[in-house]
């Protein structure tokens, strides 16, 4: 039904009232605290991965929540085939870019693979320099029960640590392959109990990447703090893509869970064929596009 007049206009102003009246409505700043009481309110999180300055900047305009400097930057940024290969260094480097794009959202810092495992000084001290050189809000580790001293350590520095479970990238050699992870009992009983060590542990969050949707939900009503869901179906209490294939400019990644908004990789494309085409016919630059004396 068409809304015409002054019912239109009832319902748009309806519309910015509950937009404003929203805790996502209401937060200038998005904070751990904000994602905690967006759960508790039942309004759905959103997050999305950055790793430059001006798709920050769009990003962060949108009113997305939580911007992910994630280490899928070694994958779409980089072009390795994993995310093993990224450094802390470079790490660094994406989260200054993304920092000083940032007016609005919470800004998560992917700890990067042999940065944080196996000895929680290492890990503190990789989290510190994360901070203090990048100045982001907080950071994420992949893991459970094997990195909870890790987490636990970061933690008493003041640190805010996303946690994340599933699918876990920067075990994929351990795993050897990208399928749905906790299918079988066993590992989904893990997948519980390291959800509850995270949280008891300290962390404001935890990822859920490529689980079965209902595993994903009784994880969701199992603890207290917010699920990001990645592949892990509806019940989370947010979601997460990366931004390169939401966007449609990597096109070679097409797993069940994603869904692409635009296909850019044909629109840059175009774009850049139709700009060759133009220097090279002397249509461009034209009389409008030169400087006269």
């Amino acid at each position: 039904m068409e809304l015409k007049g002054y019912s239109r206009r009832l319902f748009e102003d309806y519309l910015t009232i509950g937009s404003v009246m929203s805790i996502h409505g209401q937060a200038r700043k998005v904070t751990t605290h904000t994602l905690q009481e967006m759960k508790s309110a039942n309004e759905k999180i959103t997050m999305l991965t950055a790793y430059d300055f001006s798709l920050a900047k769009l990003v962060d305009k949108a009113g997305v929540d939580i911007i992910l400097v994630g280490d899928s930057a070694s994958n779409v940024m980089a072009g390795h085939a994993t995310t093993v290969p990224i450094t802390l260094d470079h790490m660094i480097y994406h989260a200054q870019c993304v920092e000083r794009a940032v007016d609005r959202a919470l800004i998560v810092v992917d700890m990067p693979f042999g940065s944080y495992q196996g000895n929680s000084t290492v890990a503190l001290e990789s989290a510190v320099r994360i901070m203090k050189e990048s100045n982001g809000h907080s950071v994420k580790l992949e893991g459970g029960s094997e990195v909870v001293e890790s987490v636990k350590r970061i933690l008493t520095a003041g640190i805010p640590v996303m946690g994340h479970l599933g699918l876990t990238p920067q075990s994929i050699y351990k795993f050897g392959t990208y399928t749905v992870r906790a299918k079988e009992e066993e590992e989904a009983a893990k997948l519980i109990s390291d959800a509850k060590l995270l949280e008891d542990a300290g962390c404001f969050a935890i990822v859920l990447e490529k689980i079965p949707r209902e595993l994903a939900k009784k994880v969701s009503q199992a603890i207290s703090i917010p699920t990001i869901g990645m592949g892990a179906g509806p019940d989370c209490d947010g979601q997460v893509l990366v931004l390169h294939d939401l966007l449609g400019i990597t096109m070679d990644f097409s797993p069940r869970f994603l869904r692409r908004y635009l296909n850019l990789s044909d629109a840059i494309n175009n774009a850049i064929t139709q700009y060759c085409d133009d220097v090279r016919s002397g249509d461009f630059p034209n009389e409008d596009e030169s400087y006269s004396e």
